[in-house]
């Protein structure tokens, strides 16, 4: 069982360092900059660290940071604004409640490298695994798999409305498996129920709607969360792969998949990635989430020099596209 500590001063004076004072308030009309000067004061320091250890002892997040606005804007230099497409969301939370955040989010990034539950194929939105390391990673696969005059075949494919899918459930029994103790396990249970928020769209700004789904894209939380959401389909998703002698690799980018076939022949290849993207696609269902098949491609990347025509991979068998293969 993980080592659970009261939080400390530091690691709140540690988070705010890097936060912009110009970022928008919610509607408790704090700024950053406010809220630096208000933790200099160390008898309010102390208060705020109180109130985040008073939470993880009761197992509780209090109803006011549980409520956000969200601001639909307009996305620049659309042709047309007849999609919600062309909208984005911004949401806007109560400012403490983000820097309490931020404190719990890096404490869990560091808990979750403490007791190796991530997937070690997992990167980005977690500490020390960058995009740059993503790109490394997929070179050097590239690189080696040429060093063995082996061709390398690439399946990328996309998580549909991932963030907001995510079961709470399922999260919270994830949480115990990752092996925190019971007092993390029931404040994130808390934590995830009975938000909501207020639409506003011009001057039109209705009552408050319940958003009991999902993480919350944009918070602190969100992408450690989301990780270790993914860790356990991660692990299982390789068991099964080799249990079925598919000699596949996996790199996973949040809420992206990569799936990475090396062999002498594409066709060979191609029956590789059909066979790991079948698996990959029925085993998201079993977490409650679906691919999104019309962002699904295919690259390869050969030393091939000339006219090169790759095999077609036909995805259709599972619901998906024909996919026309992209050499690099």
């Amino acid at each position: 069982m993980s080592t659970w500590l009261d939080f400390l001063e530091e690691e709140f004076t540690c988070a705010i360092i890097n936060c912009y004072n110009s970022s928008a308030p919610s509607s408790d009309k704090v700024l950053w900059r406010h809220l630096k000067c208000i933790i200099k004061n160390k008898s309010c320091l102390k208060n705020i660290v109180f109130i985040t250890n008073a939470c993880f002892e009761l197992g509780y997040w209090p109803s006011h940071f549980k409520k956000s606005t969200t601001i639909v804007i307009p996305k620049p230099n659309k042709s047309s604004y007849n999609s919600l497409k062309s909208f984005k969301p911004i949401v806007l939370l109560n400012t403490l409640d983000k820097l309490i955040k931020k404190a719990i989010g890096e404490r869990l990034q560091f808990q979750v490298v403490m007791n190796n539950f991530i997937y070690q194929s997992q990167l980005r939105g977690l500490k020390f695994k960058s995009t740059t390391d993503a790109g490394i990673t997929l070179t050097h696969f590239i690189h080696t798999g040429w060093i063995k005059n082996m061709l390398t075949s690439t399946l990328v494919f996309d998580i549909a409305q991932f963030f907001p899918s995510l079961n709470h459930c399922l999260l919270s029994l994830i949480l115990g498996k990752a092996r925190f103790r019971s007092k993390v396990v029931n404040f994130f249970s808390n934590y995830l129920i009975n938000r909501k928020t207020a639409y506003s769209w011009n001057s039109f700004s209705p009552h408050l709607f319940d958003i009991n789904m999902g993480v919350g894209q944009g918070s602190a939380l969100s992408s450690i969360l989301s990780a270790l959401y993914l860790s356990p389909f991660l692990h299982i998703l390789e068991k099964h792969l080799k249990n079925l002698d598919l000699k596949i690799s996996i790199l996973s980018f949040v809420d992206d998949g990569l799936l990475i076939s090396q062999g002498k022949y594409f066709p060979l290849s191609n029956t590789q990635l059909f066979s790991s993207y079948n698996v990959a696609s029925k085993l998201l269902s079993k977490f409650g989430l679906l691919v999104e098949y019309s962002k699904t491609e295919v690259f390869y990347f050969s030393r091939f020099h000339g006219i090169f025509n790759p095999p077609l991979l036909d995805l259709l068998a599972i619901g998906g596209p024909s996919l026309i293969p992209k050499d690099i």
